[in-house]
């Protein structure tokens, strides 16, 4: 039986009493859904024998899935499964990329369709010497930061537009890479044109909740409309500041088997870079397609 509880932080619930092998009822799939929104992240514990045929089937109930522009990295066999991991084969090869998330960011916020939630599959999680989890997966709550602006910046906000961009994520995480390491694959200046930046209000309204929301983060926004880079670089680091304040943020220790989906409109995330071979982090993710944003209001 399902069981829907909150997690320790200031958002988030964790749901036990489910197996994904097995198709959900139209009522216990709008409970997750419900939850999904309400708590912005929801864990899915003791999925350790999930497939990736039944990760995907799962994933497609909540709208049409992406598949990554970095495409090396996807599942074989399973395109819209991204492999996320530090693991290598036998010739050493990377089995997926191990540098995910190094920034915060929202996911593919640089599209003019930004996806509406990612659902990331913990298959091995690296532990210490004594047993505790490493590589924390941190979410902030971009609703509850709006919440707490100034009314001053929320009008100033409420009317400017924010630029989007693959170029500037990928330049972000390629800065973060350690010799070593997968990371992002080199692109040529053709990759690059085949995602455009996107144009986003930087006050966005919930598709169904209809919550406000802000809407830019350090990994994917380049700059305000309008706006000098100098100006646009100066706000852009008040506001990501404001956005992961500890009270803002909850910090997830990943244990197998766990199926984390965060609603990615209302939230942004960051992987803590904590371990290394031979501590193994292997995950695979689905990501959601959703709407293009629409101003609050």
């Amino acid at each position: 039986m399902l069981t829907i509880e909150r997690l320790s932080g200031p958002f988030g619930a964790e749901i036990t009493g489910l197996d994904l092998n097995t198709e959900l009822d139209t009522a216990t799939f709008d409970e997750i859904v419900e939850a999904l929104h309400r708590h912005a992240v929801i864990c899915i514990r003791g999925q350790q024998s999930l497939t990736p045929e039944k990760h995907i089937a799962f994933s497609r109930r909540f709208g049409e899935l992406e598949v990554h522009v970095q495409s090396s990295f996807n599942l074989d066999g399973y395109p819209e499964i991204y492999c996320i991991t530090n693991c290598v084969d036998e010739k050493g090869d990377a089995l997926g990329l191990a540098e995910a998330g190094r920034v915060w960011h929202t996911d593919l916020s640089y599209m003019r369709e930004p996806s509406r939630c990612s659902l990331l599959h913990a298959i091995e999680v690296p532990i210490d010497e004594d047993g505790n989890p490493l590589g924390d997966t941190l979410f902030a709550s971009c609703t509850m930061a709006y919440e707490a602006l100034a009314d001053e910046m929320k009008e100033r906000l409420c009317k400017m537009q924010a630029i989007h961009s693959y170029r500037q994520v990928y330049g972000r995480i390629k800065a973060k890479s350690k010799p070593g390491r997968q990371g992002l694959k080199d692109l040529t200046e053709e990759d690059f044109q085949k995602v455009p930046p996107a144009i986003h209000p930087a006050i966005i309204a919930h598709p169904h909740t209809g919550a406000p929301i802000l809407f830019c983060d350090f990994g994917t926004t380049e700059s305000f409309v309008g706006m000098g880079q100098d100006e646009s670089d100066t706000l852009l680091e008040e506001l990501t500041a404001h956005t992961v304040r500890p009270e803002f943020v909850y910090a997830h220790k990943w244990h197998g088997g766990d199926l984390m989906i965060w609603d990615n409109i209302q939230t942004q995330h960051f992987a803590v870079d904590d371990y290394w071979l031979p501590q193994r982090r292997r995950m695979q993710r689905t990501t959601v397609k959703g709407p293009a944003p629409q101003a609050a209001g």
